[in-house]
């Protein structure tokens, strides 16, 4: 569904129509294509490639397998995630935390919920970097309550500004948080566009009412506002033009 507000072009992208994966392991909802799920009119939004909505249950995981050139997060929703990479890293991540990869010339990792008990439920996202064929690297960080509380809060960005992961993608990702009368206003005024996406919680962006795995794309100029949040958390993407 396509709207306008001010001289920004909105398009919302319901829940219901990403692709699905259940592996019984693995449960998985797909925002742009990926494995078994190809839509050749959704491979991606700008630079962003992949946004993978991840069920891992007890003991599950992804054994050692191969990326490169790519910009590879995860965003922790519930539960832990255990990396070890051939870079010789291995760390575990927790609700709260970003772990992250620019994968580059090539890295093989492997990633596995450390429960017996738990699920761990996650964002798992790659974005395409302006540059290919650089050194592999790796990063954690805990994203701030108090920065994310009706704000947003930068945690990866070109520059590595404000304390952010510092990626190869031309992207600025935020993580926010909105409840009440919380209000975000974020503006577009360069030929970059924005991609929101609701990690949990129902908000409302750019007028339109969203909820868990709702999101929105938004090109042109003007101010996008984000607003009437109930338990709501969103990453918001600011994303290179289309090439």
């Amino acid at each position: 569904m396509s709207v306008t507000a001010s001289d920004l072009k909105l398009r919302v992208r319901p829940s219901h129509q990403r692709g699905h994966a259940d592996a019984g392991w693995l449960k998985s909802a797909h925002s742009f294509s990926f494995a078994s799920y190809f839509d050749r009119n959704n491979m991606n939004f700008h630079n962003l490639r992949v946004i993978n909505d991840d069920w891992v249950g007890p003991d599950g995981g992804f054994p050692m397998h191969p990326h490169e050139n790519f910009e590879i997060f995860s965003y922790m929703l519930e539960g832990a995630l255990e990396h070890k990479d051939t870079m010789g890293n291995g760390s575990t991540v927790h609700k709260g935390g970003i772990q992250f990869m620019s994968t580059g010339t090539g890295v093989q990792h492997s990633e596995f919920n450390p429960s017996s008990t738990d699920e761990t439920h996650l964002l798992q996202i790659w974005l395409i970097p302006d540059r290919k064929n650089t050194t592999p690297r790796y990063e954690m960080l805990e994203l701030s309550k108090e920065a994310r509380n009706g704000k947003l809060q930068l945690f990866l960005s070109q520059d590595g500004r404000d304390g952010s992961i510092r990626t190869e993608a031309a992207a600025d990702i935020y993580s926010g948080k909105l409840d009440g009368a919380d209000t975000i206003n974020f503006e577009l005024a360069d030929e970059r566009a924005v991609y929101v996406h609701v990690a949990r919680g129902e908000v409302q962006v750019g007028g339109q009412t969203l909820s868990d795995g709702d999101a929105i794309e938004a090109e042109g100029r003007g101010t996008l506002e984000l607003s009437n949040g109930n338990g709501a958390e969103v990453i918001l993407f600011h994303l290179a033009p289309r090439g």
